[in-house]
Parts: C-alpha cells; structure tokens; sequence
C-alpha cells in the first residue's frame, strides 16, 4: 500500500496526538452520574407503570408510547455506558476510568433487569396480536421481530434478571481483566544498537521490518511475553467458554455454541457452514499467494515469522497528516457524501490516534446513538497499515451516521454487514492508490498488501472460528491451556500446508486474540463482509457512479432489516457455496495479477 505522497497531500491541520473529545458526549457524567442515573430511573418507573396494561388488547397508542419511552432509556444508558468504555479505553490502567466503568455497568444492569418484563411478554404474545402492533411500528419492526426470535431460548424474568447481575461481576469483569493484564504487558526488542521497551502496538509494526531478523526477534518476543502469562489467560479462557456453555447450551438450549451467535446475527447455521467450509477448500489460494511472496520478497524457506514481510517500496513511514489526506480523498474520489461524514469525525474530535502506555491495543470505531458522531480509537504508528485501518474505521463511522435517522435500535448493523462499510473504505483508498501508480514494482506492492489483508480478514479469521469451535468441545472435555494449545499449532499448520513454516512459538496465538475471548465466534462476520464486498466492489467496477446511491442506501439501511433481506436485494444468497466461491474466484484473479508483475 506504500506509495510516494505528493506534497499537494501534506496536511499540518492534523496531529497524532491529539486525543478525542468526550464533552459532547454527556453533560459531566462523573460529577453528574446521580443525576444521569435518576432521569433514567424516572423513565424507566414511567414504563413500569404501564406494566398493567399489558395485554393482547393493549391499544396501538399505548404500545408505540411505552416503545418510545425505552427508546429515550436506550439512548441515555448507551451514552452513559459510551463515555466509560470511551474513557477506560484511553487509559486501561487508569484506576478511576476502571472504577467508573464498573460502576456504570452495574447500575444499568439494574436499571436493564426492571425493563425486562416488556421483552418477555412481548415474546409470550400471539402472534395475531403481535402482527397488530408491529403493523404500525415502521422502523420498529425488525426490532420487535428480533426479540420474538429469541423466545425458544428465552428464560423466566427472575432468571434473566440473574444472569443479567451475574455477567457485571463474571463475564464483563473477566473480560476486564482480560484487558488490563493484556494491555498492560510491555515487550523489549533491539532497535539502533540498544534495546527498547515498548507496547504491543509498537512491536507489531516491527514483525512488518523489512529485516527478516527483526521481524523474526519481534515475533519471538511477543509470544515470549504472552506465554509467560498462558495459566492466567488459559485459565480466564476457559472460564469464559464454561460460561458461554453454561448460559447457552445448559439454560437456554442451544444446539451448539456457534449457534447462539448466529440467531444473534440473524444468520442461519447453514449460511454460516457454507461460509467456513468454502474458506477451508480454498486454503491453496493462499498457499500458492505466499509462495510467490516469498519469491518476490527473496525469503527462503518461507515462515510464519515473515507472513507479513513488506515489499521493498512499502518501507515509507506515514505522517499522521499524510494519512488523513490520503484517506480523505479516497473516499471523497469514491463519493463526497461519504467524505463529508469522514471529515466530521476530524473536525469534531472524536478520533483518539496515539499510542500510549495503557491505552487499549488495536482499532475501534463506537457508534453510540443515531445522530451522534461515532468514536474511532486507532493506534497511529505510520506505518501503510496504520492508512488502510484508518480507512476502515471511518467507514464504520460513516455506515453509522448514514443510518442515523433510524431507532436507537435499528440503525447498528447486523454484525454479518457490521464490516461492509469499513471494508469498502478499505477497497476504496487501495482502488485509488493503485489507479495513481504506473510502476510496476509499487503496483506489485500494492497487490502484496491487498492479498495480505485479505489473508488477515478473510482466512485467518474463519480458522480462528474454526479454532473456536475446536476448543469449546475441548474444554467441555476438560482441556488444559497447554492441549488447546497444541490444536491451535495443527490447525495453523494444516491451513498452510507446505507453503509456510509454523515454529512452535505461534501455538500461543490464540491468546493474543480479544475477539475470542470477549465475542465468541465473533470472527467470521470479518470472513463475511470481506468476501460481500469483493462482490460488491466489483459491481462498482462494472456499474461505476450508479453504483453508489444504491451502495449508499445499503448502508443507511443499518439494521433496521434481516441481513437476508438486505442481501436478497442485491441478488446475494448466503447460504450458496457458489456465493461464498465467487469471493475467492476474485482473490484467485489478483494472484494470477500479482503472477504477472514477474514475467
């Protein structure tokens, strides 16, 4: 993805230090949190007391006003859980930020338990009755046929309301600690002749050196330290899966694990099958790719430490302004409308860029409530990687604010289409990187980084599900850390083959993931929206400027429809394998693409 930036690009409007700005997200709500907490008290006692209205004849009126009550509590609570997530995001080891998120998850636990009731008796309605009432919902309804969905799994208010206290002080409190003893880990590496300690997104951009020993050394290290703390990560592991089990399976009767994350995800398991199974007949694709990385790179034998070795023009380090430009241009080239909401993540500083020591790892964007300007946490260190995360961030951002104008509860994605906007963007700033570049040696470049994420969000992230679903049987059966991982080991191996060396240091990967950890199974909606949108893009390639209003219109959908029928309207169905195949059919082109930059 490195190109040379021309100078026209150079922007000293933007600073990687600057850090966003929660002020705008609520009125002082450490000072205020009382007060926060009583508004919210008094909405939630108007709707208790409707409770005795509540019957099949309940009037159309009656129903939409207590709908828009809970829609003014999902706001307030959301803000509120927002800005100490926001707050504990920036500074994991920051005690009062820890304190106040705790505080703040405990509370709305509570104020959420006495709201329960609704749910349960919207689900226990006929349906006759509950087609009345959704017939004038409007944007609504798919919510309302959302919570209907679950009523099989559903359990009584009293236990609801336990599990609903006991995950405050047991999943989200382990998951938590997750974070903190993870964030909190420091690593040493060499650097100009002496040794330098940094943060784990510090040594990331060093396993992408142009230096084999150094991409080697940061590698070594960094499982170094995170085996180190294998029994408490293991052991918070497996108390997370037992839990998962035991809420799941146990009490609500799901068929699998898996399951239980694709009725949340609107999605059929069938679907879901066809998904991972596709990628598992296409591990060649990638095979064949690195096989020609490593001959374009001159690495030989081809190993896991050098996956993500850069080509030779990929050595430029970014200014943060750079990138903003690079990526605002992008986008505005793709569509201006998509532009303008980028810039308002800027010009509204709602962007946290830096590293820091305890500040959490990896990249977010957080879409609190429709008509408020989303939240993108990056870890900005300049390298071509850092653009392309960037790029997808705010196209999370930019799929919130175009769904704005729907309910608090139906303008986030389904998680399958979570990833479409912020994948396109990606697309969109390697489409216009590329269309700028007549050499062939940054052309061959910019193929390798494309494969190379594509790797990383597309196959990876349907082995670490397949890994999942390994290690949930195993730990039913008693599985130590050590045996899981040993099976991780195999089945990276088994994904790539003769092709790339595994050493036995990566058997620790599955430890560094937080997906797996905090969202079980969570990983294959990257698998998903990364080959929807290679069909997508291509439509774009082959429609071009007609294309965007009906791309635009996808995305303002947000979730107020089944991913089903969103899909079915671009003539998409998920639960073909020959869908799934085209997605790699287009992979399978860039190799043969990236062939010919040899000859």
């Amino acid at each position: 993805m490195a190109t040379t930036v021309p100078a026209r690009r150079r922007s000293r409007h933007f600073a990687v230090s600057d850090r966003w700005n929660l002020t705008d997200l609520l009125e002082n709500p450490v000072e205020r949190f009382e007060r926060h907490l009583a508004d919210l008290d008094t909405l939630v006692t108007q709707i208790e007391s409707a409770r005795p209205t509540l019957s099949a004849a309940i009037p159309d009126k009656a129903f939409q006003s207590i709908l828009k009550t809970l829609e003014a509590v999902t706001r307030g609570s959301s803000s509120l859980g927002a800005y100490a997530y926001l707050w504990f995001s920036g500074n994991t080891k920051d005690l009062n930020a820890r304190s106040f998120k705790t505080r703040v998850e405990e509370r709305l636990a509570a104020l959420n338990n006495r709201l329960l009731f609704f749910e349960l008796w919207w689900q226990s309605l006929d349906e006759s009755s509950a087609n009345r009432l959704m017939a004038d919902s409007h944007d609504l309804r798919y919510y309302l046929e959302t919570i209907r969905r679950h009523k099989p799994h559903t359990l009584s208010e009293p236990e609801e309301k336990v599990i609903n206290i006991k995950n405050v002080t047991g999943r989200s409190a382990i998951n938590t600690l997750y974070e903190v003893v993870t964030n909190g880990l420091s690593f040493t590496i060499r650097d100009g002749g002496g040794k330098k300690v940094v943060s784990r997104e510090e040594l990331m951009s060093y396993v992408r050196s142009p230096k084999s020993a150094v991409r080697q050394e940061a590698y070594t290290e960094f499982y170094r330290v995170f085996s180190a703390q294998r029994d408490l990560l293991g052991e918070i592991y497996k108390t997370l899966v037992n839990d998962w089990k035991s809420e799941n399976l146990s009490l609500r009767g799901f068929s699998s694990p898996i399951a239980t994350r694709n009725l949340g995800n609107d999605v059929p398991d069938e679907a879901v099958e066809a998904l991972l199974s596709t990628c598992a007949k296409n591990v060649d694709v990638f095979q064949t790719y690195f096989k020609l990385k490593a001959k374009i790179c001159k690495i030989k034998p081809m190993s896991r430490y050098h996956l993500y070795a850069p080509h030779r023009t990929e050595s430029k380090k970014y200014t943060y302004g750079d990138a903003v430009s690079l990526v605002r241009e992008a986008y505005r080239g793709f569509s201006p409308r998509l532009a303008d909401l980028v810039d308002q993540v800027f010009s509204e500083r709602h962007i946290d860029a830096a590293t820091r020591p305890g500040k959490m790892g990896g990249a977010y964007c957080y879409s609190v409530v429709p008509g408020r300007t989303p939240y993108v946490l990056l870890n900005y260190t300049g390298d071509a990687r850092d653009i392309a995360t960037m790029a997808h961030e705010l196209g999370h951002a930019a799929h919130g604010m175009l769904a704005g104008h729907h309910s608090v509860f139906t303008f986030h994605a389904t998680l399958p289409l979570a990833e479409t906007a912020s994948v396109f963007g990606e697309r969109i700033l390697s489409d216009a990187l590329m269309r700028q570049e007549a050499r062939k040696d940054v052309r061959q470049g910019l193929l390798l980084s494309q494969l190379d994420d594509m790797y990383a969000t597309v196959l990876r992230q349907a082995y670490f599900v397949r890994f999942e679903r390994m290690a949930h049987r195993m730990i039913a059966d008693g599985a130590t850390a050590d045996q899981l991982a040993q099976a991780y080991l195999a089945e990276l191996r088994r994904q790539f083959g003769k092709a790339v060396t595994v050493p036995d240091e990566f058997r620790w990967e599955w430890l560094t993931i937080p997906h797996i950890f905090a969202s079980p199974f969570y990983c294959y909606s990257y698998s998903f929206g990364n080959l929807l949108v290679l069909a997508l893009y291509r439509m774009y390639q082959e429609q071009g400027q007609d294309f965007v209003p009906k791309y635009l219109d996808l995305l303002g959908t947000g979730g107020s429809q089944s991913p089903d029928e969103m899909l079915r309207k671009l003539g998409v169905d998920m639960t073909a394998q020959s869908f799934w195949q085209s997605g790699f059919d287009t992979i399978k082109e860039m190799v043969i693409q990236l062939e010919t930059t040899l000859a």
